[in-house]
Formats: C-alpha cells, sequence, structure tokens
C-alpha cells in the first residue's frame, strides 16, 4: 500500500492532500487502494485511522479530486471539495495548496424505509441525492445526504 516511484524527487512523507473517508465499506477502501495502485506516481505518505473512517495522505493534489469524482459515481455518499494554502512557492510567488477530499458514505439502497421530520419515506433512486416517495401522501421527495445525519434508517 505505501508505494513510492523509483528516482522521484519528493521525499517519501510528502504529502499534498488529504482523502478523508468516512462510514467506508471494505469495497470502498479496497478500490481506493486499487486506483491507487494503478497510477505510478501516487503513494500515501501517511494513513490515519479514525472511529468513523480514516484519513489518507496523498501525494498528488489532481489524483485527489479525480478519485473524489469516482468514488462519487460509484458510491452514495457526500463528497465535499475543499482547500487552503499550505505554502508559497519562493521560486514562482504562486500560493501552494493542499486539497482536502471528504467523501461521506450513507449505505441506503432502494427500497429501505427513512423517517425524516416525522414523514416516512420509501428510498425510490440514489444519486446525487435520495429520491424517495412518501408513504402517506405518496408524493415524491428529494433528500439531500445532510439530512440522513438525522434520518432513522430501517430496511
Amino acid at each position: 500500500m505505501d508505494k513510492q516511484p523509483k528516482n522521484y524527487d519528493k521525499p517519501r512523507n510528502y504529502y499534498e492532500g488529504t482523502l478523508q473517508l468516512r462510514n467506508p465499506s471494505q469495497q470502498i477502501v479496497d478500490y481506493v487502494v486499487r486506483e491507487i495502485d494503478k497510477d505510478r506516481n501516487v503513494w500515501i505518505a501517511k494513513s490515519i485511522k479514525h472511529e468513523n473512517g480514516i484519513d489518507l495522505l496523498l501525494s498528488s493534489n489532481t489524483f485527489l479530486k479525480q478519485i473524489g469524482k469516482k468514488l462519487k459515481e460509484h458510491f452514495p455518499g457526500e463528497l465535499k471539495l475543499t482547500s487552503s494554502i499550505h505554502t508559497r512557492n519562493y521560486l514562482t510567488q504562486k500560493d501552494v495548496h493542499r486539497g482536502c477530499v471528504l467523501f461521506r458514505h450513507y449505505d441506503v439502497k432502494p427500497g429501505e424505509m427513512l423517517r425524516i421530520r416525522g414523514e416516512e419515506l420509501e428510498v425510490m433512486k440514489v444519486g446525487s441525492e435520495l429520491l424517495c416517495k412518501s408513504r402517506e401522501t405518496g408524493r415524491k421527495v428529494h433528500v439531500k445526504f445532510g439530512q440522513l445525519n438525522r434520518a432513522q434508517i430501517s430496511s
């Protein structure tokens, strides 16, 4: 998992950004490791375990953004991209940014029931947000992933 190309000019612990995986399944972690192994110029500088996920410090900011978009396409969840100024390049006088990609996985499948604000909803479709159908009124409701923190999920 920790690899670095030979004759590369950066130190082994060099990183440009952080991939934060929250509530990841083993399938998600395996997918990320496979994608990192495919790219010769990307390595994991450090991994930090948290009680609800893992942080991976990666050597490429560009790859970090790409893997975030791929995770969003393949798995249901919330994606947040942020960056902060880390330092200034003394040769070019440009700011150097460190990126941060947060992927919060929600294990929600079509057919499951949610209870949000006292209303019982059935999940019909999972995309960039959930498309649900109200059990009481029959109307369609769009639910953002951020609202799932307050929801009760049942099968």
